[in-house]
């Protein structure tokens, strides 16, 4: 897999409902139209729609490759290869820093989509060192479902104190939100409500 020329990084970012997916298809599918070599993955955690193909929220669909991890992933990665779309990035273990940017140096365009944030408002897994290293980043907004101005957080329904960072859902279990209306759930309701103190007196 060693090429003279040099490839590159492009990460698409936002929170749940965002687009994150379908430009990460877009793209892939316009680099298949210039006739060259696409590797689509997506990690095995991820089969809300299917279990092998990467679906967007808007039902459309590419072929991919479910890998458990970032080793088996670069073990997948053709040498005739050209382009290596990646979506649900935010999944991976850390190590997928150091094989994205191992495939650009070795010519390969590598596209990764995920979450930048996750629920509770945190940098999300491998995502702030994947931005620090991309050649072009994308950060899309979602619309909130409170108010519909553009939202840059994820909002999770389901609410308890010790809940895991991962849990793969849809509109049953995610809506977006703006910053203003991320905050009065997220914090004001665990922080202050238990006191019965309001952040806002």
């Amino acid at each position: 897999m060693a090429y003279s020329q040099y490839g590159s990084i492009e990460v698409v970012c936002g929170p749940m409902f965002s687009g994150k997916t379908e430009e990460l298809i877009r793209r892939v599918k316009r680099a298949q139209i210039a006739k060259l070599r696409v590797q689509i993955f997506k990690p095995k955690i991820d089969d809300r729609y299917d279990a092998n193909d990467v679906v967007s929220h808007s039902s459309q669909v590419v072929k991919a490759i479910p890998v458990q991890d970032s080793d088996e992933l670069l073990g997948k990665v053709h040498d005739l290869t050209r382009v290596v779309g990646i979506d649900e990035v935010q999944f991976f273990d850390n190590k997928i820093v150091d094989i994205v940017n191992k495939l650009a140096n070795r010519g390969f365009r590598v596209i990764c989509a995920g979450l930048d944030l996750d629920f509770k408002g945190v940098p999300f897994g491998p995502m702030p060192e994947l931005l620090a290293i991309a050649d072009e980043v994308q950060k899309i907004s979602a619309i909130c479902t409170i108010c519909g101005n553009a939202a840059s957080r994820s909002h999770r329904l389901i609410q308890k104190e010790d809940a895991d960072q991962v849990m793969v859902g849809e509109l049953e279990t995610y809506e977006a939100r703006c910053r203003q209306h991320w905050f009065v759930e997220e914090i004001e309701s665990k922080h202050f409500h238990r006191s019965g103190a309001s952040f806002f007196n």
